[in-house]
């Protein structure tokens, strides 16, 4: 192999500790996220006839932020550390013992955005539509989180842009973190925020944003380690099979007739 790889910065994962109290990296890009989504919604909210209070956006952002966290949570043990719940149930809430299921978090956003449409009395693509495109900026500050972390490293690779990260050996690995950050969070952001200005069927913006992360993350997943304590199934990582329901849920949002 090259020798020309990266030597992993050096980067504490924790910004501020005060006391008992500490503010990580990875907390302050989901926080970083939230707040960018906000002012994005709250913008479009101020637009006239927009349809969209700032008390009603904050009424849905407050809910999907549940759904992220508690969907994430349960999506990870449950996809990813089904054994360790098995041998320990309090391993749900050992958050610091393991991580976020972005497919969970995406479950968890599904049932928060259902329930603010039948409490607003929208239809269900009119909150989808709304929050799609806002979605990448937390995707992608997420996946910056995780290399912070030096977490959810690539496969061994010779490329010259390889990094050799704290606890993954001493071989050169690919930036995965680095590879879906750009492709979930920047390229799905400004595709999404752009298609997002036209007039859209119902369910199309929603639907492309499923179709964009399930390419991205279909491709990254051949660069990026699989978790060790999971199997391939026909080839494909756990990531790769999840995201195939997404992918044709997508492509039917996408296909289907407009509704008049």
């Amino acid at each position: 192999m090259a020798e020309t790889w990266f030597s992993f910065p050096q980067i504490d994962p924790i910004i501020v500790e005060i006391g008992p109290l500490a503010l990580r990296w990875y907390g302050m890009m989901y926080l970083l996220g939230f707040l960018a989504a906000m002012w994005l919604l709250n913008r479009h909210a101020d637009k006239p006839n927009s349809g969209w209070t700032r008390d009603q956006v904050s009424d849905l952002l407050f809910y999907s932020f549940l759904g992220v966290v508690l969907g994430g949570r349960l999506g990870y043990v449950l996809f990813y550390g089904w054994q360790w719940l098995v041998a320990d149930p309090l391993y749900l809430f050992r958050i610091t013992d393991g991580g976020m299921s972005f497919h969970g978090g995406l479950i968890g956003v599904i049932v928060a955005m259902g329930y603010v449409a039948w409490r607003q009395q929208r239809t269900y693509w009119q909150v989808a539509d709304l929050v799609a495109p806002v979605v990448p900026i937390g995707l992608g500050l997420g996946r910056l989180g995780n290399f912070i972390n030096g977490e959810l490293w690539g496969r061994t690779t010779d490329v010259p842009w390889a990094f050799v990260f704290p606890g993954a050996g001493a071989l050169p690995r690919h930036p995965s973190q680095l590879y879906e950050g750009f492709l979930e969070g920047v390229v799905l952001f400004w595709v999404l925020w752009w298609f997002a200005k036209g007039d859209r069927k119902p369910g199309a913006v929603a639907g492309l944003f499923l179709i964009g992360y399930g390419v991205s993350r279909f491709i990254v997943e051949f660069v990026r380690e699989p978790d060790a304590h999971m199997s391939l199934y026909l080839g494909l990582t756990m990531g790769q099979l999840l995201t195939v329901p997404m992918l044709a849920f997508g492509l039917y949002l996408m296909a289907r007739p407009r509704v008049k």
